[in-house]
């Protein structure tokens, strides 16, 4: 049996990838908003080689079962398996080639902060052994509600980081958390990451809304009276300034279970139809129904 352990999160365009544990849990663990890792008795824990080559093997078998189906993508699961060293994410791509030898490239999600402990050197030969297509929540480049949230990094981490990415070859895709500025200052963070990321080269940017839950550090700061959500309306809002302020060519996608309203298109060419779209949920979708389906959705 696979070595899976606790909830096993992905991004939607990762479904028809080979799913291989070599992380579990999160080394920084202290973002405010997030409850994702929290069902795990631990806060990170590096998988053993022995049980990915285990897995490697397991998953070998399963494919072979399915006559003509062809794996070519590996996504390293955790909440930032990158953070691991040059060495043991070398070690891990070995382990995949062997066993699959016609894998293309191998993802994960990733910290901003995960690349920092790579050298130039090391980001090319990563590229080399298949690393691409990396998963980046850099949430926002709002200086003030990185620091807030306690991101573990500021705007200009991101711009130095990811364009060492782009210098190595290494795709990346974006998720944006709409609503971390709190209310009052959504537009505002959308027009700050819009210009962050028109420096970059992301495939994708993707728009996820913020979802606040009890057990997160950033309910009790609500409740002592020191942040503010936005309302849903003012989220949509923010978005649309996102999609608008947005001038580089890449995919613009909102579609986890915290979009009340499901959107994608490609950028520049489907901008009007997208700003369009948003156009009519700010108009005719009452905040009502909004918020009802934000307080439905128990668990992201």
């Amino acid at each position: 049996m696979m070595h899976y352990t606790g909830t096993i999160w992905r991004p939607p365009y990762e479904a028809s990838s080979l799913l291989l544990e070599v992380t579990a849990g999160c080394t920084h663990h202290r973002c405010k908003f997030c409850t994702l890792y929290a069902d795990l008795p631990f806060q990170f824990r590096m998988s053993p080689l022995e049980d990915i080559e285990a897995d490697l093997k397991e998953a070998q078998k399963m494919y072979r079962c399915f006559r003509g189906r062809k794996v070519t993508r590996t996504f390293l699961t955790g909440a930032n398996p990158f953070v691991l060293k040059y060495d043991r994410l070398m070690e891990i791509a070995g382990l995949v080639h062997r066993y699959f030898p016609g894998m293309e490239t191998i993802g994960g999600f990733a910290r901003v902060t995960d690349v920092t402990l790579k050298s130039d050197e090391e980001l090319a030969a990563l590229h080399g052994a298949g690393y691409d297509g990396l998963t980046i929540g850099i949430e926002t480049a709002d200086d003030g509600a990185l620091r807030f949230m306690d991101k573990g990094y500021l705007a200009a981490d991101i711009l130095k980081q990811c364009g060492r990415l782009d210098k190595a070859g290494i795709h990346y895709s974006f998720f944006y958390l709409t609503g971390i500025s709190g209310a009052g200052h959504g537009e505002d963070g959308a027009r700050a990451t819009a210009a962050v990321c028109n420096q970059l080269h992301p495939q994708m940017v993707g728009a996820n809304m913020l979802t606040i839950y009890p057990d997160s550090r950033l309910y009790e700061e609500i409740q002592k009276g020191s942040w503010k959500e936005e309302s849903e309306t003012e989220k949509y809002r923010e978005v649309r300034v996102l999609v608008e302020e947005l001038e580089i060519p890449t995919a613009f996608a909102a579609l986890g279970a915290s979009n009340a309203f499901q959107m994608q298109g490609a950028l520049p060419k489907d901008k009007r139809k997208l700003l369009a779209f948003l156009d009519d949920v700010i108009k005719n979708v009452g905040e009502d129904e909004l918020r009802r389906y934000c307080e439905s959705v128990h668990h992201l």
